[in-house]
């Protein structure tokens, strides 16, 4: 008869990258609990419960923004693994994609500059907006939700896409100004909107010279 594999709680903590003091808290609220003890009454993680764990990382990274008990809610009334995987599949191949497009723009950005040569707008854009988060369109998120100009993260956010577009251009002013530009009379070629209105972008770009301009009265 063959015995299962067991796991103490330091060697499962150690092994899926997580503490002790996570296991620990997750078996107090129920959500993982080690289902065996020994002879000598020292508890221990059966392969069971390893595949719980797992089930418990998956459903944390897939970005659903689930609580510790809406997690355990729905790892017991019946998760399906094959669908769980799929998401997880999902996600790794969009991340492994959307770093491929970044790579290749980073690529071709880099070889213009090395080569002395001024790149494409469209580049220095599509590299922004791949790498996310810095791009006009959070600028554009972060007006229309009514964030003053001289708020921390909107200065930050700023700040941020200036450094990118300086990597970009080597520093070059010319260039900087066309990629602004671009976004001012091309927007629907620039975010790939082919319904963006181009006086949306004007008030945008209004909004971030707000916040260059406050930048430099407190610098």
């Amino acid at each position: 008869m063959s015995i299962d594999r067991t796991w103490k709680v330091g060697a499962l903590a150690e092994g899926s990258g997580l503490t002790v003091r996570t296991l620990h808290h997750w078996d107090r609220i129920g959500l993982l609990s080690p289902s065996r003890r020994t002879a000598a009454g020292h508890r221990e993680y059966t392969e069971q419960d390893v595949i719980r764990l797992y089930e418990v990382l998956a459903l944390r990274r897939l970005g659903l923004g689930l609580g510790l008990e809406t997690i355990a809610t729905c790892l017991d009334v019946g998760v399906d693994p094959v669908r769980l995987v799929s998401e997880q599949l999902s996600g790794v191949e969009a991340s492994i994609a959307s770093l491929g497009a970044l790579r290749q723009q980073l690529a071709y950005v880099h070889g213009e500059l090395v080569s002395a040569r001024a790149p494409d707008v469209s580049a220095l854009i599509g590299a922004l907006r791949t790498m996310g988060g810095t791009g006009p369109e959070s600028g554009q998120a972060l007006r229309t939700a009514g964030v003053e100009p001289t708020a921390p993260q909107v200065r930050k956010l700023v700040a941020r896409m200036d450094e990118l577009s300086s990597l970009f251009t080597g520093g070059d002013s010319g260039i900087s100004a066309a990629v602004r530009s671009a976004w001012q009379h091309e927007p629907a070629a620039m975010s790939g909107d082919p319904k963006a209105p181009a006086d949306v972008w004007h008030d945008l770009t209004a909004y971030l010279d707000r916040v260059r301009a406050h930048a430099r009265s407190t610098a």
